[in-house]
């Protein structure tokens, strides 16, 4: 009887749980805001076509900065007719000969730590067409502000290239010896004057820092990273600056139009509120046509995640002790 008794008793318990009765649900009431909603891939599309037409267009504004630094080179005037500007950097800090191969040195750890990075983001498309819109952007600005104010050399120890004046087809051969050096003095291919104001290699080692500390995790051991990443990024600019070979001016103006670039864009990306709002001044940018193009199926900030490059076939994750397993059990059935 005490057993029959204690069954109608887990029966009536029974019924008082379920959503008829007067018990409240054990459920917490903020379930719903628990939940974290991961973005869809209708919310993320990869688009890689958009990303090669930014690649395109990055490297057209390559070539074309190449063109206008032939260019500029014919206009550099003498150093013996126009010595070097003052600059405040040149009173304080002694000039070392060896200091811009570490600049490019930086810059070169810096790319290849980023195209690693790149390479096992999730979306990598959505972020590659980010870096080479900016990247352009970055080129065009450089030749509009080369070929309208052509500065004298920062210091007498740079020997331009000799003028060509209208040998079209040396000027040529200068692009292509440009371009296949990477425009970097440590391969002995670039030996034209004139593109000071603003420095290139200020800009990669800026874009590529932030692209890095942007699209990465928050924890301490990525941090570190950034940290690291961030030291490289600072001498490679302070060693440029030692080496003289640009102005304080140059570096300074080359960081404020990177970061701004940056930022804006990031700031529109980020922000689907933002790009619908009629008081989002920042969509008056010239180029805000293009961020629309690129931008317009990207719906959500994009999260930092991580996967292969390549995907590999199923068959390569499969467990056969799992599978040898399965067998025998339905044998044994």
């Amino acid at each position: 009887m005490a057993a029959s008794h204690l069954l109608d008793d887990r029966e009536d318990d029974r019924e008082d749980a379920t959503p008829s009765g007067n018990q409240v649900d054990d459920k917490p009431e903020n379930q719903d805001y628990s939940r974290i909603s991961k973005p869809s891939s209708s919310q993320l599309p990869s688009e890689w076509w958009k990303t090669g037409i930014a690649f395109i267009w990055a490297g057209f504004n390559l070539v074309l900065t190449t063109v206008m630094i032939t260019v500029v080179n014919e206009r550099v005037p003498d150093k013996s007719v126009s010595p070097p500007l003052p600059d405040k950097f040149f009173d304080y800090i002694p000039r070392v000969e060896w200091a811009f191969s570490v600049t490019e040195v930086n810059g070169m750890i810096l790319v290849a730590l980023w195209f690693v990075q790149w390479l096992f983001l999730k979306h990598r498309a959505i972020v590659g067409r980010r870096f080479f819109f900016l990247q352009g952007m970055l080129y065009l600005y450089r030749i509009v502000t080369m070929y309208i104010t052509t500065l004298p050399v920062p210091s007498m120890h740079m020997d331009c290239a000799p003028k060509l004046y209208n040998d079209s087809h040396g000027k040529i051969k200068r692009v292509l010896q440009l371009l296949s050096g990477g425009g970097l003095s440590i391969t002995g291919s670039h030996l034209m004057c004139g593109d000071f104001l603003y420095s290139g290699h200020t800009v990669m080692l800026t874009l590529t820092f932030l692209f890095i500390q942007e699209y990465s995790p928050r924890s301490w051991l990525w941090r570190c990273y950034h940290g690291f990443c961030g030291l490289l990024s600072a001498t490679g600019v302070f060693f440029m600056l030692m080496a003289r070979e640009h102005y304080s001016i140059d570096v300074v103006v080359a960081y404020f139009i990177t970061s701004r670039l940056f930022y804006w864009y990031h700031t529109m990306a980020n922000n689907q509120a933002l790009r619908d709002s009629p008081h989002n001044y920042l969509n008056r940018t010239w180029w805000n046509w293009v961020f629309n193009f690129l931008e317009k199926n990207v719906k959500t900030p994009v999260p930092c995640t991580f996967s292969w490059p390549l995907s590999l076939p199923y068959v390569c994750f499969k467990n056969p002790c799992k599978s040898y397993s399965m067998v025998q059990s339905a044998r044994g059935g």
